[in-house]
């Protein structure tokens, strides 16, 4: 699916079926983050997700749970990392002020009142560019810090990275991979 061309779905294809999402960002955010809430029982997850995202859970759990995390990903398959050190960048709820303020120096794009598609706000995150907060922020944590650095230059990323790190740093490929586990390999 492109979005370019394709008009961004609101139901996804179940058994043969065209069963209703929710395509909300919000619904999306709040998956993320119930996902990696350590308070919440690995096996309670599959089913808050499928509340969470079809308004009529449909009969085949697995065939929505695949349909799921396909809509996650915005119609994409895994992306395999390449480059980079692995760290994850961004965290919805300890970054919430920097997405907002980002979105709304960026783009005008006021969160709290706006009713995005899922796809069309995680197009937007990931296109933010150099002159907000958060990607100077995103940009710290996930930098590599070599010996080819100065001396300074290694003593103010490393001042950089601890200020600014996430309680919790995954990979995108991993966070992806674990919620996709936690998800398929239980059944509901």
């Amino acid at each position: 699916m492109s979005l370019l061309i394709d008009r961004l779905p609101d139901t996804v294809m179940i058994g043969g079926a065209e069963v209703r999402i929710n395509s909300g960002f919000r619904t999306a955010v709040l998956f993320e983050q119930m996902m990696f809430d350590e308070d919440c029982p690995d096996s309670m997850k599959p089913g808050m997700a499928l509340r969470l995202f079809y308004p009529v859970e449909p009969a085949d759990i697995r065939g929505a749970l695949n349909r799921l995390l396909w809509f996650y990903r915005c119609g994409k398959e895994p992306k395999l990392s390449k480059g980079g050190n692995g760290s994850r960048c961004y965290d919805f709820e300890y970054d919430d002020g920097y997405i907002y303020a980002a979105f709304l120096q960026q783009y005008g794009i006021d969160l709290t009142f706006a009713e995005l598609h899922w796809w069309q706000f995680n197009a937007l995150l990931n296109g933010l560019t150099d002159d907000c907060e958060l990607v100077r922020i995103m940009g710290y944590r996930t930098i590599k810090i070599s010996t080819d650095m100065s001396a300074r230059e290694r003593q103010f990323y490393s001042s950089m990275k601890r200020l600014y790190a996430l309680p919790r740093s995954r990979s995108e490929t991993e966070k992806l991979s674990e919620i996709e586990e936690m998800l398929m390999k239980k059944e509901v």
